[in-house]
């Protein structure tokens, strides 16, 4: 990975073994990527970075002014997302072993004894996201190995910075982020088609494209959802 300033951008680069360039800006931070192909010189990549820089401002702008999320105290009234939907925490004291369960479509509840302190209350809700990812994910992943006709060996779920997913192509083992249980179910099937593709095929070539366009013609609209904010 080599970094470039043009201007009063900062962007890194990454050479693959691809046809086309692409630029990505990932939030929170606006950090600015280009997966540039291998014989691409770093003058033509500057080019490439001078041309696009009225749009990467005007990228960087919006990210930089949309609103963060607040910091988590995990009280009644907080918002917290699952599968695509903003509920409102509701915190109920009982004297038990703490769960979480779903009310309707407005709260998530959780019964947790009187004093338990925040650390503890952002854990219990981070298990039961883990738990609830994992019902769906395992869904998923059955459904789309028979289709693409391949077979995880392992995969988990983890909390991760820039990554939505990843996958080992020699091993077949997958990880998942963690926090796809915030976002629809469709961008969480997506996302197991996207790693279960690279079984078969390690790089975003042009057959790896074609075959997301296949088998998901909308991939590139739930991949900029994907990297939206939740607030």
């Amino acid at each position: 990975m080599q970094i470039i300033t043009v201007k009063d951008i900062t962007a890194e680069i990454e050479w693959k073994a691809i046809k086309n360039v692409h630029l990505t800006i990932y939030p929170p931070d606006a950090r600015v990527h280009v997966s540039a192909p291998e014989k691409m010189s770093e003058d033509a990549i500057r080019l490439f970075l001078i041309s696009k820089l009225a749009w990467i401002k005007e990228r960087v702008r919006q990210i930089h002014q949309q609103e963060r999320q607040t910091e988590r105290e995990y009280v009644s009234g907080e918002n917290h997302y699952f599968k695509g939907i903003r509920y409102r925490l509701k915190i109920i004291y009982h004297d038990a072993a703490p769960k979480i369960e779903i009310q309707g479509t407005q709260f998530i509840v959780m019964y947790i004894r009187e004093n338990t302190k925040t650390e503890r209350r952002a854990e219990i809700l981070k298990e039961w996201y883990r738990g609830e990812l994992k019902k769906i994910l395992l869904h998923y992943i059955a459904k789309w190995e028979q289709l693409l006709k391949v077979k995880v060996n392992k995969w988990d779920v983890k909390q991760m910075k820039t990554l939505w997913g990843s996958c080992n192509h020699t091993t077949r083992n997958i990880l998942f982020n963690l926090e796809l249980v915030k976002k629809p179910v469709r961008c969480i099937e997506y996302i197991v088609v996207h790693e279960l593709l690279h079984i078969n095929i390690r790089l975003h070539n042009e057959e790896f494209i074609s075959r997301l366009n296949y088998h998901f013609p909308d991939w590139r609209a739930i991949k900029n959802e994907l990297n939206e904010f939740i607030v």
